[in-house]
């Protein structure tokens, strides 16, 4: 997330060195024979059968832990390293992944071996050659996308102040409900959530957009300013709020933009 939290980074992006590597399993080096195999040539092997029946979609947000190393057995990345499970849109990492992660179904650990037209395809600072992974899917949401017929970046016309009919907290935060959601539950000021969003200045200026990156984001709550950390505990999952933040609950004159802000935010989860 640009500005409202502090820089993301997963599988699609960098890999990261490792404190404590993760020791290979036995047949890192090659698929062993009872492994299955796509036409693509991704091959994979069942280590936890999944307690869930459905299957995520290719452009569903999955969060899971897993385990990478090169075919010599080198690990080179692992959320279980970092005691902290990765999400990311599926269709936004490597091609493997995106397959690979669509036959599983929740609670499932699967061993994939990733050929290299698969993987890096040999890209400079990425590992080379077939990769191999173990994946624990924990988690997935569909992730609902723009209305085509609306563009979600475009400030809304009561951009400059709160309208007649919005609500208004004992803080000075003000919202409007745009969409209801189909959750009941909220997320509390420790959860980690994922959102679409756009935000502009009340002079209709767009600085932040997780639509214009055509990816949401996900972040802890209480890690961003006080206006979100306030305002998304109201909500549930599916629905679009409108804010009108107060600069004394955005960045109080020390972010990287001024005065009252105003976001449409969409919750898609909570974890």
């Amino acid at each position: 997330m640009k500005y409202i939290a502090t820089g993301l980074a997963f599988l699609a992006a960098a890999v990261v060195a490792l404190a404590a590597p993760i020791p290979p399993p036995d047949d890192v080096a090659a698929p062993p024979a009872d492994a299955d195999k796509t036409a693509s040539g991704l091959a994979s092997k069942i280590l936890t059968p999944g307690k869930g029946r459905l299957h995520p979609s290719k452009t569903d947000l999955v969060t899971v832990h897993y385990t990478g190393w090169t075919t010599d057995g080198k690990n080179f990345d692992s959320s279980l390293s970092r005691g902290k499970p990765a999400s990311f849109p599926l269709d936004k990492v490597i091609a493997g992944w995106t397959e690979g992660v669509q036959l599983m179904v929740t609670g499932e650990k699967r061993r994939f071996w990733i050929p290299e037209d698969l993987a890096y395809k040999g890209k400079e600072g990425r590992p080379a050659g077939m990769l191999v992974f173990d994946v624990e899917l924990i988690s997935f949401t569909p992730v609902a996308l723009p209305e085509t017929s609306s563009d979600p970046t475009k400030a809304p016309e009561d951009v400059r102040r709160p309208p007649a009919d919005a609500k208004r907290t004992a803080s000075g935060l003000s919202y409007k409900i745009l969409k209801a959601g189909s959750g009941s539950g909220h997320p509390e000021s420790t959860s980690t959530v994922t959102v679409h969003y756009s935000g502009w200045t009340t002079d209709g200026k767009l600085f932040d957009s997780s639509y214009s990156r055509h990816q949401p984001a996900t972040f802890q709550l209480n890690r961003v300013i006080p206006g979100w950390t306030e305002g998304v505990q109201l909500m549930v999952v599916g629905e679009k709020r409108r804010f009108w933040i107060p600069e004394a609950l955005a960045y109080a004159g020390k972010g990287p933009v001024d005065g009252d802000l105003v976001f449409d935010v969409e919750l898609i989860a909570i974890k």
